[in-house]
């Protein structure tokens, strides 16, 4: 989510009950989990201090009683006091933390993971990073809330995937920041259209097209590595480009429909009004077009670009009606969700508490590496301009956008890409 998004998010936040998200962790009983000396006390340590990863420390403090936050790391310091005065304007009683419990730095992350008292963590740095702090806060025993998408590339998927299947082996939780599996209308929709109320699948569309989102313009000083972090939207070993860092949400929605993972896609893109070299290198529109099993088509739209129409939206079609993300069937049986909706940004971390505390720890790490990985797999046909399989981007493929050092100084942008000329790695 951009920064300018979270905003507005965490405004909304302010109006909306949570309360019934928290009665669901409070009547959970003392846990079989991961605690701090035996106690049932959720203490959290936010890895990537900007908007995200505030706002997710402040949704997990309201999700239920008994969650503190202790520690913070992000690359910068500012970010980190920035953090620490809105998560004290929200929360001042929960937030524990200390001049020794904030890190910085390229491995602030590994000593944060090191605090034995920490026991759940919070991953919202850009996702770049995902796959590095997933395997340190596993390693270290600690449970995790991580923002999607989990990785930029198939290598990084491959590595989220390790390190989730030893959350398992070792009974910790990992719940993912795609909320739209924790919302009640999506909850009730996907219920029907596995009941066969829209009848066989047979089609589907994604949408996630809007306007221009925050630029943070570079200044004097800064090395290229700090600018790039800084500015991590626009550049695609950081964000994956935004059909991965956003349109994701879309596509996870689409894979839960069908139940599957598409087998093959082809995909077309680029970048025309967003040129400038504030912008990176990225792409400003998608256009992909997803092989399900038995044959069945899935197209997938993003764009990101002012003055155009803006849809954000999931369509699953059927033999007997057409189910929309926004809680609504048409044909034989038509239906709309009217019911009660808590924050669904606050209710996926009470879900989690609540299966820590219940010894049920709930595991979503595999399910969003493999969404992650299927809007990899159309970015990656679209800046080649070659069609993709499942199978080859996920056992075969070699691509890794990480650097080879992460310090601060040079840091050549990789060049845009450009279909037909662009290698497939």
């Amino acid at each position: 989510m951009s920064e300018r998004a979270d905003k507005n998010h965490l405004t909304r936040r302010d109006f909306i009950k949570t309360s019934a998200a928290a009665s669901i962790a409070a009547a959970i009983p003392g846990s079989l989990g991961l605690h701090a000396a035996g106690s049932d006390t959720i203490k959290i340590g936010v890895i990537g201090c900007g908007g995200r990863g505030t706002g997710a420390a402040i949704d997990a403090m309201e999700a239920a009683p008994g969650v503190e936050v202790v520690a913070l790391y992000d690359v910068f310091q500012d970010r980190i006091d920035e953090s620490l005065k809105r998560l004290r304007e929200k929360h001042a009683d929960k937030v524990k933390v200390t001049p020794d419990r904030c890190f910085t730095g390229f491995d602030g992350h590994q000593r944060l993971c090191a605090l034995p008292d920490v026991n759940m963590v919070v991953l919202a740095a850009p996702p770049g990073f995902r796959p590095l702090h997933l395997k340190a806060a596993v390693e270290a025993g600690k449970n995790v809330f991580m923002e999607k998408p989990v990785a930029v590339d198939p290598v990084g998927v491959r590595s989220v995937i390790a390190s989730s299947d030893l959350a398992l082996r070792k009974g910790l939780a990992i719940v993912s920041g795609t909320q739209r599996r924790h919302q009640a209308r999506y909850i009730e929709l996907l219920k029907r259209i596995h009941a066969g109320e829209i009848g066989e699948l047979v089609g589907g569309q994604c949408y996630w097209n809007m306007g221009f989102l925050w630029v943070k313009e570079r200044q004097p000083g800064w090395s290229d590595m700090e600018w790039q972090c800084r500015n991590w939207l626009y550049f695609t070993w950081l964000s994956g480009d935004h059909i991965v860092e956003q349109h994701v949400h879309n596509i996870d929605v689409i894979n839960w429909a069908f139940r599957a993972l598409p087998v093959r896609c082809f995909a077309m893109g680029g970048r025309q009004v967003r040129t400038g070299p504030e912008c990176g290198n990225i792409f400003d529109h998608f256009a992909v077009e997803f092989e399900y099993p038995n044959g069945v088509r899935v197209l997938s739209m993003c764009r990101q670009i002012d003055g155009t129409f803006e849809r954000v939206e999931e369509r699953i079609v059927g033999t007997k009606g057409v189910g929309f993300g926004h809680g609504e069937i048409r044909g034989e049986k038509p239906w709309k969700y009217e019911g009660e909706e808590p924050n669904p940004y606050v209710v996926e971390h009470a879900d989690l508490i609540a299966s820590i505390r219940a010894g049920t720890p709930l595991n979503e790490g595999r399910r969003i590496a493999e969404s992650t990985l299927c809007a990899v797999m159309g970015r990656m046909s679209a800046y080649t301009g070659r069609a993709m399989s499942w199978e080859w981007v996920m056992n075969a493929s070699k691509l890794d956008l990480m650097p080879s050092k992460l310090e601060f100084g040079p840091l050549p942008v990789e060049p845009v890409a450009v279909p037909g000329q662009t290698q497939l790695i």
